[in-house]
Order: structure tokens, then sequence, then C-alpha cells
């Protein structure tokens, strides 16, 4: 009964001692608690009554809230991989309208010029957001804006960092992004800890953008600089969430080959630069339908692995929760045909105490659609961080500090479990 009035039920799994955060009145307050506290309602779409049509409804024409964004080349500084990788910076209506229109970009971004450039960088002591995006897409995302619009409206500041090949980027190498790929992220909030040293740093990712968000914060740890972030929709364990994709027809046939389809179109726009990798074969690539045969013919061979599962069982995050050492939320629907239920590590979560994972059981894959079309994950997401830099005292957050839990500091202690060991051997820069 509860569908037929759009009321999804809400869960919280999380340590049963999670950390206690200190609040600017002098008080402290439990992370769960505070997550609670925050998370509004899940009311829904009664007419979109399963995950099957809450994710669907996505491919529905929305304009959503208009964001302006300048955008930033960044060479890769990693030894192992060079190239370019942009990110874009949100600025006023105002700015945005007054920029002249760049065809090449997507709509309402255009690029800062030297002198622009130049100019970037403060000592104010505004919140800003890093937002990572989901599977081929970018700042233009509606669901990502959805988040960055109420924020921005309110004081925030905020910057998308762009997968390589994604958000009508180019590519100087041959390589797109990848699901563990973290080197980018690691370098912009290096730089934005430069450009802007007062500023309290957040990070939000949405699915793949999600999968390498959690990778890293728990390679970071202790040395964390964010204060805290969001995971949205993250697929987890990406060899399960790719079996389960492939057990039914509309997983193979609908959301595997939409997926898939988007990949190849990113293949073509940049099939010249990629096709510079030996490893790579036009002919077989072409003949990919599914999202899985598309890693099997392009990010398998281009990042060194095997075949496509040993790079999502490289890539996954699952482990990774037990790592992170920052107030960390995670949000998936338990309906979510993309991001399977059975990939959401719901025993991981018990152990961190820096981690709160919020289940709802109707809301798809990036969707929670409400009447109007607003989607109740991005309201979640919002009130999480706004309540959380409001409240608490934000520069006693244990971003790169150790915290207390009864006490006792964590500290690792032999034999220990490494969730952040990869099989895939690279230096961290």
């Amino acid at each position: 009964m509860a569908f037929l009035f759009g009321h999804a039920e809400t869960s919280y799994t999380h340590h049963q001692t999670p950390i206690s955060l200190p609040t600017k009145s002098g008080s402290k307050t439990s992370f769960a608690d505070l997550i609670k506290s925050a998370t509004p309602p899940c009311r829904l779409n009664p007419l979109l009554f399963n995950g099957h049509l809450q994710t669907m409804w996505t491919a529905v024409k929305d304009d959503g809230p208009p964001v302006y964004y300048k955008r930033k080349i960044y060479e890769s500084t990693h030894s192992v991989y060079p190239g370019q990788f942009t990110v874009d910076f949100v600025i006023s209506k105002d700015e945005g309208l007054a920029s002249k229109v760049d065809e090449n970009l997507p709509e309402r971004t255009t690029f800062y010029s030297e002198g622009q450039w130049a100019t970037v960088g403060s000592d104010d002591k505004k919140p800003m957001l890093v937002c990572l995006h989901g599977l081929s897409g970018g700042s233009h995302e509606v669901y990502l804006r959805q988040c960055v619009a109420p924020l921005t409206a309110i004081g925030w500041e905020a910057c998308v960092v762009n997968g390589r090949g994604c958000a009508m980027s180019k590519i100087t190498t041959p390589r797109l992004f990848n699901a563990r790929a973290t080197w980018d992220v690691r370098q912009l909030v290096e730089h934005l800890r430069d450009l802007f040293p007062n500023r309290p740093l957040y990070a939000v990712g949405f699915s793949l953008g999600a999968n390498i968000l959690t990778n890293y914060v728990a390679e970071e740890g202790e040395s964390c600089v964010l204060k805290a972030a969001v995971a949205c929709s993250n697929p987890w364990n990406l060899e399960i969430a790719n079996v389960a994709l492939q057990r039914s027809w509309l997983g193979l046939g609908v959301y595997s080959t939409v997926m898939g389809g988007n990949l190849k179109k990113l293949y073509e726009l940049h099939r010249t630069d990629l096709l510079k990798a030996e490893e790579l074969d036009d002919e077989k690539i072409m003949k990919c339908k599914y999202l899985h045969e598309f890693d099997r013919a392009v990010q398998a061979p281009s990042w060194g692995y095997p075949t496509e599962t040993a790079y999502y069982r490289d890539a996954q995050s699952a482990d990774a929760v037990v790592a992170i050492k920052i107030p960390f939320l995670a949000i998936n629907a338990e309906d979510d045909p993309i991001s399977s239920i059975e990939a959401i590590p719901y025993e991981e979560f018990k152990q961190n105490p820096y981690t709160v994972l919020c289940c709802t059981n109707w809301g798809g894959h990036l969707s929670w659609f409400q009447f109007g079309g607003k989607r109740w994950f991005a309201d979640a997401v919002v009130a999480f961080f706004t309540k959380l830099h409001e409240e608490v005292d934000v520069d006693a957050l244990p971003a790169g500090k150790k915290v207390e839990v009864n006490g006792e500091a964590l500290t690792k202690k032999y034999p220990f479990f490494d969730p952040c060991n990869r099989r895939l051997v690279l230096p961290p820069k």
C-alpha cells in the first residue's frame, strides 16, 4: 500500500558505535544520528512504482536547473598515465551569459581564458563541492546539476571532474577513463588545496563516479583532506553487478545495451587517438553491443587487464569501505537494476564507524523521481552537506586526522587486511 502513496522505506546500516562529530555549539553528535535527522522522507512518484520504471524515466527529456561552467584543461602529472583531463568550475549565471557560446563544449560551458584562470584562487572559507559523474557522463548531467544548483544558490562553490574523453573533452593518449582511475581526482584535490587553502572541501560521486570516489577516499585514508563524501548509486562490486546485469532480458537487452552504445559513441568520437594503442582491434570494438563486451574489447586491454572481469575485480570499491577515515554517506536503492543489491557491502559498513549506508526499498538507478521531476536523492545529498557544514565544527572534522571511538584511537594491528591492495600495480602518482 505504501507504493500507492509514493512512500518508500528507508533503512540505515552502520557501525554499532559511529564516530562522534564535534558541533559548533560545543557538544557532540553521532554521525549516524546526524544523517538520519538530515535525510528527508523518501516520497516518490507512485506512477513509477518500481526500479525499472524509475530508471527508465531518466530517458525522458528534462532540462533540469541551469548551471554555468568554465572549463580548465589539466595536464596529468601521473608517471604512468600522462595526458589531459578537464574540470568544469561552476560560475554565476551573469558570468555565464556574458561568455561567448562554444559549440565544441556542452551547453552553458566555456573555456577559461589564460587571463581568467590567472585570477582563480582565493583565501575565502566558502565550502566547495567536488563532483564525479557517472559512466560516459559529464558536468551537464541533470542528476548532477540537481545536487549542484541548490548548494551554489546558498553560497557554495563547486566543480566537476570530467572523465577522460567525456563531456566533449579531448584525449591526448589512447585511453579513456576507467572505474578505478583515482589519479585525476587526487591531482585536482591537491590543486584545489593550493588554490583555496581555507575552503572546506566535500565530494559527491554518482554511479561509476561514486565507485571512483569511494576508492579515492579509501586510498587516502587518514591523509584524506575532504571533510566528508557521498556516494550515490555506487555499483560497489562490479563483477557481481555485471553478472546481475546479464541475468535478465531487461538487464542485458536494455541497460547493458544502452550503456554499451554510449561507450561506443565515445569510442567513435576518439577513434583516431584510441587506435594508437596496439592492443585495440577496431573491428572487434565495432561489433560490441553490450557494456561487458566494450570493457572486454577496450577497457581491459587499454589498462593491462587480461579480461573484463579481472578489470571489474580490480576496480571494485566494496572492500574500500573499511579503509575510509572521513565521514562517508552512501545512498543506494535496493531495486536498482544496474547497481544490484547483491553487490552492496552491508557487512563492510557495519565494520567502519566513519561510514553510513542509507538504502531505500524503491528508487532505481540515480532516479528516485518525485512528482515534478525532482529526485529525492539530490534532496538528501543537499540536506546532508548543508546540515553537516552548518552544524558541525568542520575544522575539527577527521580530514587527515585520527578520530577516537569509545575513547580509543583507531590503529592498525598486525595482521591487517589491506582493502586498497590492487592487482594492477602502479605508483601512487
